[in-house]
């Protein structure tokens, strides 16, 4: 027989159990996050500006294809899921990715202290460095550029990129001297910055060498380089700071290629060079 006691201490007893179920559920909840979506659909949405070879481009059926969707390839291939590409202007890139709009990103993004701040980046796949392009008829920069030759004209550069960060250092440094700034021409692509060299509406580009060195090639004896110029970073992608679990499985599908040796393999066919690149401590503090 129950008593009023024991009525209560069952009650008491189905109230806890009910609530420990809820936060079981919520725990549930709260652990499926990213990867587990994309496993569960069988997809991943990745973000790209297919404009910027030998890293991510178009070829002529409109393929996405260059080095960072060789590894994302085989990124998709080790989750078991298939890769649905959502074409974007570079510069809108990090908000969509903070806006939840889509998986990851997947164009080749230079790893800094301040894109850390609000982002988590995988283990690097390669490394940049930075240079000038100038029309081959424009004597006016050296043939190994230096910050101050570039003192008064104009350099085109895509928006919201690290090539376009530099320059306003490069301003700064040229202010403190007191020496004419650079006028920055930001566009949304690679092809633009070298439209607006052409039509002679920038004096010269600024961008990673070995996207240079393509431009170079299409253009034989229209362009040069006017050598290395400004600090080299790391090239990462990045995710959501609260998609560890997803930024975990693509950096250790990254590391085990470089392992293999097929990362090297990759650099070699899309960069036409190679990178040690690090495991760990890549993150620059400032």
């Amino acid at each position: 027989m129950l008593t009023r006691r024991s009525v209560s201490s069952a009650l008491a007893f189905s109230l806890t159990a009910l609530l420990a179920a809820v936060a079981v559920g919520h725990a549930t909840l709260a652990a499926a996050d990213t990867l587990d979506d994309i496993k569960s659909r069988g997809k991943i949405v990745v973000a790209i500006d297919p404009t910027f070879a030998p890293y991510e481009y178009t070829d002529d059926n409109d393929h996405i294809v260059g080095y960072d969707p060789a590894i994302l390839e085989a990124i998709a291939r080790h989750l078991g899921v298939k890769i649905e590409y959502q074409r974007m202007a570079f510069s809108g890139i990090i908000p969509g990715l903070l806006a939840h709009s889509f998986d990851m990103e997947g164009s080749a993004l230079n790893v800094t202290a301040e894109r850390a701040k609000r982002l988590d980046f995988t283990v690097p796949t390669s490394k940049t460095v930075n240079g000038v392009l100038l029309r081959s008829d424009f004597r006016k920069v050296p043939a190994h550029a230096t910050v101050e030759s570039l003192s008064g004209l104009t350099g085109a550069v895509k928006a919201a990129s690290a090539p376009e960060q530099i320059l306003k250092q490069f301003n700064e440094t040229l202010s403190a001297r007191g020496l004419p700034p650079i006028t920055i021409l930001s566009v949304d692509s690679v092809d633009q910055t070298v439209s607006a060299l052409m039509t002679r509406r920038a004096d010269f580009v600024f961008d990673d060498m070995t996207v240079l060195a393509g431009v170079v090639k299409q253009n034989a004896g229209k362009v040069r380089t006017g050598g290395e110029l400004g600090p080299s970073q790391w090239i990462a992608w990045a995710t959501r700071k609260d998609d560890a679990r997803l930024n975990r499985a693509i950096s250790e599908q990254i590391l085990a290629m470089k392992k293999s040796g097929e990362l090297a393999k990759l650099q070699a066919a899309h960069l036409g060079v190679t990178f040690d690149t690090p495991t760990a401590d890549f993150v620059p503090t400032k």
